[in-house]
């Protein structure tokens, strides 16, 4: 028996968390973002994922990414497939420690039925979500987050009926304005929302 299934089932029913875990969800990136959308999501009862990212944890991820300290110097999609198999002993991860581009989005993506994008640097997010679009899947992005200011402006944004962009838009990373768990952690949560509405029907 598995323990977050069965208490699972109290709060949506057997239907729709069946409707949920037939779900597959392609993360890129497994930082900040990728790392709490991708716990929000297995505690919502999703079962089949496909992370990718091809960094190690440092000191400095502790602060808002869903790491430890015995964790510095692990390779981050498998240290969060360690992590997540504690809340979930049965998921089924796809592991992938590569830079994500172009050239191999189509193969590591494939099989998913919803693309979470959750890169650091502009032109990668752009060119994931461009990609995503071209091939009429369904995407979750986000820009806009770092800092302290008010997490009320962090608005979730649909673009179409494929498109869902979570943040305030503006708010970049710089010495002033830094990454932090606070409004990092809202927008995760946002971006999970999305595709838990998604798989259950609310498109």
């Amino acid at each position: 028996m598995n323990p977050l299934i069965e208490g699972l089932k109290k709060h949506f029913g057997e239907e729709r968390l069946n409707q949920i875990q037939k779900i597959r969800v392609g993360i890129a990136g497994t930082g900040g973002l990728g790392s709490n959308v991708a716990n929000h999501l297995v505690r919502s009862g999703f079962s089949h994922f496909t992370l990718i990212d091809f960094d190690r944890i440092e000191p400095s991820n502790l602060n808002r990414q869903f790491f430890f300290a015995d964790q510095i110097g692990k390779l981050k999609v498998e240290a969060l497939a360690e992590n997540l198999r504690r809340i979930n002993p049965d998921l089924d991860l796809e592991l992938y420690t590569e830079r994500i581009s172009t050239a191999n989005i189509g193969q590591f993506f494939q099989d998913c039925d919803i693309w979470v994008e959750a890169l650091d640097q502009a032109a990668a997010k752009k060119e994931f979500v461009e990609y995503a679009l071209k091939r009429k899947k369904f995407v979750v992005s986000a820009s806009g987050m770092a800092g302290w200011g008010s997490t009320d402006t962090m608005l979730t944004h649909h673009w179409g009926a494929s498109l869902v962009v979570v943040g305030d838009l503006s708010t970049g990373i710089s010495a002033e304005c830094p990454p932090l768990s606070p409004r990092v952690g809202v927008a995760a949560a946002k971006e999970a929302n999305v595709v838990l509405r998604w798989a259950l029907g609310e498109k």
